[in-house]
């Protein structure tokens, strides 16, 4: 992962492909689900079109309804052992939960997989959102103080994998003692590191942390306020992550196909249930920033949760940006996204095997031919 991806304007990575229904709330027969063939067929298809990465969810608990999305899924750690096994380009993300995951495992864990993928490996550090993931483990979620907590996790990882002879470690959050790990990851200083942030507490956290930093995308005009928000939180650390936006496809050949598909799985589809849990699960556990309206990025995810804000497409999840039409469409889309200062994007869809063949014939030629990215060749 040598230079974030490669040199390409506008990177890409798959996400959500390890679980059932990927990132798409919707009963539509043609849903993804997670099929472990078919997981490897869309990794080698990624693979050979020269997306950057691959990012899973790490899922212990369903969303219910009638399609129980994320009811079946990969623990991400051996996915991406297992997958660098089919695949020799792209990135291998894996997802730890801080509360589940010790420092000393992931550091281990993550130095396992970068070796067995010759330095594919990413860390996605996620600090919790749903109490019943954490339910299975005997573990209670501190919605109050995870990002403080995950802070601390952060800086025990860092200092393992500096390398050098074994230390203790005393803070608020841990006593740990003869923190060691061996062998050290084939990156250096150390696989990249990625964060997602949706509120402000999110943001502050991922700034101090994160390579990438993933957030949401609503409007144009408030993603460039979000974009220069984020760069100037991690200035203040000395830190310049790139910053990627949450974006779900729907490309087809028209414009009515695109919109009549969308309007079926994401609006008539969409499972109602599934989607109240979230929302609910996710007001529990609200930041003190949120909660407050710090941001704007706060305000508008609490509308969002709260039903205050209407969405276009309920079978989408909040935060997820709907680029939809034609080809041509979709790139003009991605112009402007990029243009915001985003350094790349989610590729996401209702199914990744049956869509992303189409996307990646029909959108990379066209990104390349507008010089965002550059026509791949494997080695």
């Amino acid at each position: 992962m040598a230079g974030l991806f490669g040199a390409n304007r506008f990177k890409f990575g798959v996400f959500g492909l390890n679980c059932a229904g990927g990132m798409t709330p919707s009963r539509a027969p043609e849903r993804w689900r997670a099929d472990w063939d078919e997981i490897v067929e869309v990794a080698r298809l990624a693979d050979t079109s020269g997306v950057e990465f691959l990012l899973p969810i790490a899922k212990w608990h369903g969303l219910g309804g009638d399609a129980d999305m994320w009811g079946r899924s990969f623990e991400t750690f051996t996915q991406a052992a297992a997958l660098g096994m089919a695949t020799k380009h792209t990135g291998l993300f894996v997802t730890a939960h801080v509360s589940l995951i010790t420092a000393a495992f992931a550091a281990k864990a993550i130095a396992t997989v970068d070796h067995a993928t010759h330095g594919r490996a990413g860390l996605n550090i996620v600090c919790g959102w749903n109490p019943d993931e954490f339910s299975p483990h005997g573990v209670t979620l501190d919605g109050e103080h995870r990002y403080e907590r995950g802070l601390e996790w952060y800086e025990v990882y860092a200092k393992l994998l500096e390398g050098g002879p074994k230390f203790d470690w005393k803070g608020k959050y841990f006593d740990l003692k003869g923190l060691v790990t061996d062998p050290l990851p084939q990156q250096n200083p150390r696989p990249p590191i990625m964060s997602a942030a949706q509120s402000g507490d999110g943001q502050d956290f991922a700034a101090r942390v994160a390579d990438i930093l993933f957030t949401s995308m609503q409007e144009y005009d408030l993603t460039r306020g979000t974009v220069e928000h984020l760069h100037g939180l991690a200035a203040t650390h000395g830190r310049r992550p790139d910053v990627y936006v949450q974006t779900q496809f729907v490309c087809k050949p028209t414009r009515k196909e695109a919109e009549e598909f969308v309007q079926y799985y994401a609006v008539e589809m969409a499972d109602p249930d599934a989607i109240e849990y979230f929302a609910r699960q996710r007001r529990t556990t609200m930041s003190r920033s949120t909660r407050e309206g710090d941001t704007l990025a706060d305000k508008t995810l609490s509308a969002t949760l709260t039903g205050a804000r209407p969405r276009k497409y309920p079978g989408m999840f909040a935060g997820m940006f709907p680029v939809v039409g034609t080809p041509d469409d979709v790139v003009a889309e991605i112009q402007k996204i990029a243009s915001l200062g985003v350094a790349g994007s989610t590729l996401v869809f209702l199914n990744y095997l049956q869509e992303l063949p189409y996307f990646v014939q029909e959108v990379f030629p066209r990104l390349e031919r507008l010089g965002l990215r550059d026509r791949f060749a494997t080695a």
